[in-house]
C-alpha cells in the first residue's frame, strides 16, 4: 500500500470546492485517500492504520504525535514520556522513521488546508477590484491595509536582522503575516474536522469493512430515519446518532469521540435515555462507545457504566488498543492498570476487533 507522503496531483476539483472543512469535501477527500491508499475492500486488521493516518496529527509543542492534552505532555511532566512512547509505537508499527511519522499522518487536514488556499486566493482574485475601488477615496493618507500586523513584523525583523542580507519588502512581509495567521486559524479548524471527520472516517471504514455484514451504514443519521425508532416529539429538536449501523436482525447505535471531555460523558447517558424512549418495535439495540481517548480514568467510566444494573455500552472500543498498552507500559497508576485489565478481560475491544464483530453477528 502506498503512504500519504506520496506526491498527489488530483487539484482538478479543488475549484469546485465551496466549504474546505465541510461534509461534501470531508466526504470527497475521505473517497479520494481510500481510492488512491487502499483501493477496494478494507481489512479489519488494517481500519486502525487509516484512522491514524487520515486523522492522527503532530503535537505543535511537542512535535509528537497526539495523544493526550497538550498541557500535560510538555517536557518533564508524566504524560511527556508517554507521548515519547506512543510516538515510538505508532512509528514502529507504520514502519516510519520517528522523525518522518508527521509526514505519515494527518492526510485529511492537510488535504482541507489545501482547498482552502485555494479557495483563499480565488476569493483574493475576486475582491481585489472591489477593495481597490472601495479604498481609492482615502488614498494617499496612510490608512492601513488589510492584513498588516506591524508588532509582528517587528517582531520578526528583531530576531533576524542579523541574519538578513537586506531588507524584505513590505509586500513580502504582509505575505509572512497573511500565512502565519492563516497557520493559526487552521489549528482551530482542526476541532472540527477531528470531530466530525471521525465521525465520517469510521462510517467510510465500516463500508469498506463489512459491506457484506452491514449494508446500511450512515454518519449523523436522525434517529428517527433509523428502523424501529420513533420521531421526536413536538418541538423538540431531533436527534442525530453519531454513527448508524443497520444489519438484518440488530441496530448499532454509535457515538463516536475522539477524546471524551466531561459534558461529553454526561451527554452519553442522555442519549442512551432518549434511544431507549424512542424505541418502537421492543427488540434490543446495540449502544457502542468508539474513541481514542488515552486517558485512563475516561475509559474506566466508559467501560463501567451502568443502566438498569447493566453496561450501558454493548461495546467500548479503542482505535488500538496495543497503542494503550505501548502508552501505559511500566506505569503502577492504578487507573492504567485497571485499564489494561479492562482490556485483558475483552471489555475495551480494538477497533479491529469489533469490525469482525460486526461481520461475524
Amino acid at each position: 500500500m502506498s503512504t500519504p507522503e506520496k506526491q498527489e496531483d488530483d487539484t482538478a476539483v479543488v475549484g469546485t470546492v465551496t466549504a474546505a472543512f465541510g461534509a461534501k469535501n470531508r466526504e470527497r477527500l475521505i473517497a479520494r485517500y481510500f481510492a488512491q491508499q487502499a483501493p477496494g475492500p478494507c481489512a479489519a486488521s488494517e481500519a486502525w492504520t487509516h484512522v491514524y493516518r487520515l486523522l492522527m496529527w503532530t503535537d505543535q509543542t511537542t512535535g509528537l504525535a497526539h495523544c493526550y492534552e497538550s498541557d500535560k505532555c510538555q517536557p518533564g511532566k508524566p504524560w511527556y514520556a508517554r507521548s515519547l512512547a506512543f510516538h515510538d509505537w505508532l512509528s514502529t508499527a507504520l514502519h516510519v522513521l520517528p522523525a518522518r511519522l508527521a509526514h505519515h499522518m494527518d492526510w485529511l487536514f492537510l488535504r482541507a488546508t489545501e482547498d482552502l488556499a485555494a479557495q483563499a486566493l480565488g476569493r483574493v482574485a475576486r475582491t481585489e477590484q472591489a477593495t481597490r475601488e472601495q479604498r481609492l477615496p482615502y488614498q494617499g493618507r496612510g490608512f492601513p491595509r488589510p492584513g498588516e500586523d506591524p508588532e509582528l513584523v517587528a517582531m520578526i525583523q528583531d530576531t533576524l536582522q542579523d541574519h538578513l542580507a537586506s531588507p524584505p519588502p513590505a509586500a513580502l512581509w504582509q505575505t509572512l503575516v497573511q500565512q502565519i495567521r492563516q497557520y493559526l486559524m487552521l489549528e482551530n479548524k482542526r476541532k472540527n474536522l477531528v470531530g466530525e471527520g471521525f465521525e465520517d472516517v469510521l462510517a467510510a471504514i465500516v463500508r469498506r469493512t463489512c459491506a457484506q455484514a452491514a449494508p446500511d451504514v450512515a454518519a449523523r443519521r436522525p434517529l428517527q430515519d433509523i428502523p424501529g425508532f420513533n420521531p421526536p416529539k413536538k418541538n423538540e429538536k431531533p436527534n442525530k446518532v453519531d454513527l448508524a449501523i443497520v444489519r438484518p436482525g440488530m441496530r448499532t447505535l454509535v457515538t463516536a469521540k475522539w477524546s471524551v471531555r466531561a459534558d461529553r460523558e454526561k451527554q452519553f447517558a442522555a442519549d442512551f435515555g432518549d434511544y431507549v424512549q424512542a424505541e418502537s418495535d421492543g427488540k434490543p439495540f446495540e449502544y457502542v462507545f468508539v474513541t481514542n481517548e488515552f486517558d485512563p480514568a475516561r475509559l474506566m467510566r466508559a467501560c463501567d457504566k451502568l443502566a438498569t444494573n447493566a453496561p450501558m455500552f454493548t461495546h467500548v472500543v479503542h482505535i488500538n488498543t496495543a497503542a494503550l498498552k505501548a502508552t501505559y507500559r511500566g506505569s503502577k497508576e492504578s487507573s492504567m492498570m485497571r485499564v489494561l485489565e479492562l482490556i485483558d478481560t475483552g471489555r475495551l475491544i480494538s477497533l479491529e476487533r469489533w469490525l469482525n464483530l460486526l461481520q461475524t453477528n
